[in-house]
Order: structure tokens, then sequence, then C-alpha cells
């Protein structure tokens, strides 16, 4: 998970997360540190990388990334808020440890806000605005088949976003989209073959809105839920 982020010019670091397709070079600029380390630690999540109930400090997380306690720090509350990790004073950072109970509770809120919005879209949008999502829902299919848990999460998030956007309501997407987070936290160890069997479910539930499948689409969403997609 290490990154070298020093000086103004940009330079190159591998990102974190051990999948193969994820080894690439990103060019890191000082004013996106923050950013770029919020994402890796979300990355490191997913992955396992950090594991629940371990704590992390700031200033040792730095010098694994190759910057500054801040920017780590800085990136560990937006964390804290978004419900991944935990502050423990004079220590530093405590990764969430999630039950089965708990998550059961967090699908079950997720079906109770997304199912109703799901339905009325099905009877609302025209097919040919469904359509329009079919390259989100085939690229969760192709991440899948990487077997990447962390390229997989970013893939799966994106179609539920892009679904949720059609009703127009943004609390609604941002509200979904935490909800979804934490859900993924701690990470779901899945095979090749449940992803995509995961990522199968968004073409079908795709096939289903365009159909104006009301139950259906009722049936799908909580299977996926109860899932964990």
């Amino acid at each position: 998970m290490k990154q070298g982020v020093q000086g103004s010019p940009a330079r190159p670091v591998a990102a974190p997360g051990g999948c193969a397709d994820a080894e690439r070079q990103i060019p890191v600029q000082r004013s996106s540190v923050r950013g770029q380390i919020l994402d890796a630690l979300r990355t490191a999540l997913v992955t396992g990388e950090l594991k629940p109930g371990e704590v992390y400090s700031a200033p040792v997380l730095g010098e694994r990334f190759g910057v500054s306690a801040t920017p780590v720090r800085e990136a560990m509350q937006q964390l804290a808020l978004e419900g991944a990790v935990e502050v423990v004073p004079n220590r530093g950072f405590r990764v969430v440890e999630r039950g089965a109970r708990e998550l059961a509770e967090l699908a079950e809120v997720r079906a109770l806000i997304e199912v109703p919005v799901m339905v009325r879209l099905a009877r609302t949008v025209p097919a040919e605005r469904w359509a329009g999502l079919r390259p989100l829902a085939e690229e969760t299919v192709r991440v899948a088949a990487t077997g990447c848990p962390a390229a997989y999460a970013e893939s799966d998030r994106a179609f539920h976003r892009a679904l949720l956007a059609l009703s127009g309501n943004e609390q609604l997407v941002r509200i979904a989209e935490d909800l979804h987070r934490r859900a993924q936290w701690p990470p779901v160890r899945r095979c090749r073959a449940a992803l995509a069997a995961d990522a199968a479910e968004h073409t079908a539930l795709l096939d289903a809105l365009a159909a104006g499948d009301v139950e259906g689409v009722r049936s799908l969403v909580r299977r996926h839920f109860a899932g964990t997609g």
C-alpha cells in the first residue's frame, strides 16, 4: 500500500489493493494528495489490507504512503464520517468490525429505501432510458470476471448510483451510496463466480425495469441486497 508523494512535481505511484488490473502508475499532484489517499484507503478497506478491529495511526500510514500524517488524518476523518473507521483517542483509527446482524440490517435499510424507488422508476421511466445504463451493467460483468473486489465494489456503486440518479433526488442518491459503502466494509470474500452472479443480477434488473415488470424488479432488488450487491 506504499505510495510516494513528495515535492511539487507529479510522481508516478502504484495503485493499492493487490489486484492485477489496479497495478498501474498514477500521477499524483500535490493538490490531489488527500483525495488519492482517501481512494487508496477505501481500496485497502475493501481488499482487507486494513483489517477490521485493527488500529492504525496517521503517522504510520503516512510513512507507508510516503506522505505526511496530515492528509492521512483528513482522509481517515472522512472515513469515520462514513462509518468505516472510528476514532481511538491518542492512538489513531480503528477499522469498524461488522457482524452478520449489522450487515443484514444494512441490507434491510437499503431495501426499504430503494425498492419503492425502483418500483416507481419501472412504472415511469421509458425503456430507452434504461438502455443508456447498459454499458455500466456490462462493466460490472467485465470487472467481476477479474475477481478484483476493490474494482468490483467501485463498478457496483457506479451502476447503483446511475440507477437511483434517474429518480432526480440527489439526497436519496447520497444516502443510498453511503449505505452501500457501509455494506461493503468489512469486505465479504466472494469468488469470481459469486461476483459474476451478482453482476448478472444487474443486467437482469435492467431488463425488468425496461419491461416495466414491477414484481420482477421488486424481487430482484431484494435478492440483490440480500447478497450485499
